[in-house]
């Protein structure tokens, strides 16, 4: 059977943000190989742009897997690689270099979500949009826990408080979610640079009928309009069973050129 991310329509941009002086993102679009990934180095820790070009290095390095199940081992051992890099440069320098990831993974007609921090996977599907990751925040734990209500979780001032990220801890703790692909299903993946100004139902409408580059182009020129205190990344895959496969001509593999 024919690998179905060879009928992914991908779309991929990035930007500094108002506030910040540096890009500590980082995104990857491979769909020859049925991956799509971003990762946002951790604010207020040195090298977060290191951290993040660290682990997407690390995915870029992952060569054409057999089945499904080789292609989750060969990414769990990608992002352990990773960490141990980023846990010996923190050693080397005396400071957490950490990073977020997430990643879309496709084989055959199904998906995974694989992710670790706050960096988000939305799926859209019949014009309905659904949250598939969940944070690894302090915030997040507290609503599972019920110690707090949603309308407390919105403004509770440690809401980015992450609890799991690549490069902070020895062994990196990872969250997966997968399940059939259905046409027409489109994947957001993004930093939290996005979701902190632009909520799930924005999204649902910058996406619309658009061509993924343009529906990434869309989100990153609202968050700019909301004052983008963060770098933002939005990279979008959309499935196309029955069509020819179309992709961003500007993607960067390491997501380093800002969106135009």
């Amino acid at each position: 059977m024919p690998n179905a991310h060879a009928i992914f329509e991908t779309g991929s941009a990035t930007h500094v943000g108002r506030v910040r002086e540096r890009n500590e993102d980082s995104y990857l679009t491979r769909p020859e190989m049925g991956m799509w990934a971003v990762a946002d180095g951790m604010g207020g820790h040195s090298d977060g742009d290191v951290a993040s070009r660290t682990l997407i290095r690390a995915l870029e390095s992952i060569e054409r897997p057999a089945s499904a199940a080789a292609l989750l081992d060969l990414l769990e051992d990608s992002i352990s690689q990773a960490n141990l890099r980023l846990r010996e440069l923190g050693r080397e320098r005396g400071d957490v270099i950490g990073t977020t990831v997430a990643v879309l993974l496709v084989f055959d007609n199904y998906y995974a979500c694989v992710w670790s921090g706050d960096s988000r996977i939305y799926m859209v599907r019949d014009g309905q949009i659904a949250q598939l990751s969940r944070d690894h925040t302090e915030v997040e734990d507290l609503l599972a826990e019920g110690s707090i209500t949603v309308e407390e979780a919105a403004n509770w001032t440690g809401r980015n408080g992450i609890t799991r990220a690549i490069g902070v801890y020895d062994t990196p703790e990872l969250d997966m979610t997968s399940g059939p692909l259905s046409p027409g299903d489109l994947f957001v993946i993004c930093s939290d640079g996005l979701t902190n100004h632009v909520q799930a139902d924005e999204i649902l409408r910058c996406v619309g009928n658009k061509l993924s580059q343009q529906a990434c182009d869309a989100l990153i020129a609202l968050t700019l309009e909301r004052g983008a205190l963060d770098n933002v990344t939005v990279v979008i895959a959309r499935y196309q069973p029955g069509h020819a496969p179309r992709t961003n001509s500007g993607d960067a593999p390491h997501g380093r050129e800002p969106a135009r």
